[in-house]
């Protein structure tokens, strides 16, 4: 089984002997001399096999899935929850049931990086399921609005508490040379979580009750997650920084395969070396003002960036450009579905060939000229129908260029520029600002749109997307294909 403890010939060495490997003046690819063992030395240079790490991955993304399950649960059952609850046509009361998430999802995260350092990342895992089933089945019991508020505040919770965690591990049992093609695994598992929640959700309207049933059924993968995590590896790096060495080096075999742990060993040792004289408590106050404040500002940027691109508010709005077209909400939400999810399946096969970089900054320019396309369907001077063309295909092509670069790329790239000491802290850190940001876009979209039409409203986003173009080519390093290592060292090197 792939969870069992695995069985190999090679023999496991103590930290101490990690040490002579290393030479400290070389900030670049580390190699591992050997000259007793020729053909374990060959194969180093190779690259392990990506099946190892493969199915604890996959288990890792079942917390992508229901945070994309949970995004888009109460999408279609929203009128049936209202009826049943009793308050119908109260906008606030839908609005809150929506949005509350949020702000539990703000909540969770800002405790995600004390629980991946504190607990490791399996035990955190872990944490964020148990909110999500029990929120899920408070949610589907639920005979009051109030009731119904707590349980998708339980339920937000574990949605901040996942993706950090999620994208922490993901980087962390990566073998380099496909890390790019598994952290977008997490963007495809959000994308199916959010068509399986619409396409859950389509008997809603002909079985009464069904909407609870939607969140029950949320609580399967969510336990899957939690028991899946008894047999999946814990997080090398994390061990390690705890002083367990020898656990260390055993999970390195079971992700790498037992000839590639003395390299990966090595490489930790050298990083501990660099890092002798940093405290081992991360404050706020190194983050936003010490050593790191730049990569910690690079992430915030990136996040905040990618919120104020305009992605939550083509997707609050995307039903009504459809509708205006004729086109029903439920073909709609199939559309912008598929959308997305080709362009994360196209992201998965590109990131390790092509960069973080280059995707990224094709990304946010191919939604530039899709913002464009919005504001070009505003205009007076165009007829009914090419306009109604230039506003679905707009929304269309912004949904497939962000699933091609801004959506999956800076949840993997943070966690590979952190250095390791700061990393779940760091990336707690830029997920809240991430939260703060979605939150308010969401709050004040449709006010926007009111007070300033849709023209400069989609005018902005579409400068916001150019402002990311900079950003993306001044201040991202690309890091296809090194180790986590190595780009901490490199980075390290930097004045």
């Amino acid at each position: 089984m792939w969870g069992s403890q695995s069985s190999s010939m090679y023999k496991r060495t103590s930290s101490r002997d990690y040490s002579p490997m290393v030479d400290v003046e070389d900030n670049s690819r580390l190699l591992l001399v050997d000259d007793d063992d020729d053909m374990n030395k060959e194969t180093e240079t190779t690259n392990p096999p990506w099946i190892c790490s493969l199915p604890h991955v996959l288990v890792a993304t079942l917390s992508s899935f229901l945070f994309g399950y949970h995004l888009g649960v109460v999408n279609e059952p929203l009128e049936s929850i209202s009826s049943d609850l009793g308050f119908t046509g109260n906008t606030l009361a839908e609005g809150l049931v929506v949005s509350v998430c949020l702000g539990g999802a703000f909540i969770g995260s800002l405790f995600s990086g004390g629980a991946a350092d504190g607990l490791g990342r399996r035990r955190a895992f872990q944490l964020c399921a148990l909110p999500m089933i029990l929120g899920a089945f408070v949610s589907g019991v639920s005979n009051s609005l109030a009731v119904m508020l707590l349980g998708r505040f339980l339920v937000g919770t574990g949605m901040g508490l996942g993706p950090p965690v999620a994208a922490l591990y993901v980087t962390e049992v990566s073998p380099a040379f496909v890390r790019g093609t598994y952290g977008s695994f997490i963007q495809i598992a959000t994308c199916l979580g959010l068509m399986a929640a619409l396409f859950i959700g389509i008997p809603v309207h002909s079985i009464t009750g069904w909407w609870r049933v939607c969140f029950w059924l949320s609580t399967i993968p969510a336990a899957a997650l939690a028991l899946g995590m008894f047999f999946c590896a814990e997080s090398p790096q994390w061990l390690y920084k705890q002083g367990r060495i020898a656990e260390a080096e055993a999970e390195f075999e079971r992700l790498l395969g037992g000839s590639h742990v003395k390299t990966a060993m090595a490489e930790l040792h050298k990083l501990e070396l660099d890092k002798a004289d940093e405290p081992d408590v991360v404050t706020l106050t190194e983050l936003v003002y010490g050593r790191h404040s730049r990569v910690v500002f690079i992430g915030s940027t990136l996040f905040a960036l990618q919120q104020l691109s305009g992605i939550n508010a083509v997707f609050y709005f995307s039903s009504t450009v459809f509708k205006s077209a004729g086109v029903p909400s439920d073909t709609a939400n199939i559309f912008v579905g598929v959308s997305n999810l080709f362009g994360s399946l196209v992201a998965m096969v590109l990131m390790d060939k092509v960069g973080r970089k280059l995707l990224l900054l094709w990304s946010f320019i191919g939604m530039a000229v899709a913002m464009a396309l919005q504001v070009g369907a505003t205009s007076s001077y165009l007829p009914h129908f090419p306009a109604l063309c230039l506003s679905v295909g707009g929304t269309l092509l912004f949904v497939l260029t962000f699933a091609l670069g801004a959506g999956p790329v800076p949840g993997l790239l943070l966690p590979e520029i952190f250095p390791s000491r700061i990393r779940a802290k760091a990336l707690a850190f830029c997920l809240s600002v991430h939260w703060v940001i979605n939150f308010f876009v969401g709050l004040l979209f449709l006010k926007l749109l009111e007070q300033l039409g849709p023209r400069l409203l989609y005018s902005m986003f579409s400068t916001f997307c150019l402002m990311a173009v900079m950003f993306v080519k001044r201040n991202v390093i690309e890091t296809k294909g090194k180790t986590l290592q190595e780009i901490e060292i490199s980075l390290l090197a930097k004045p």
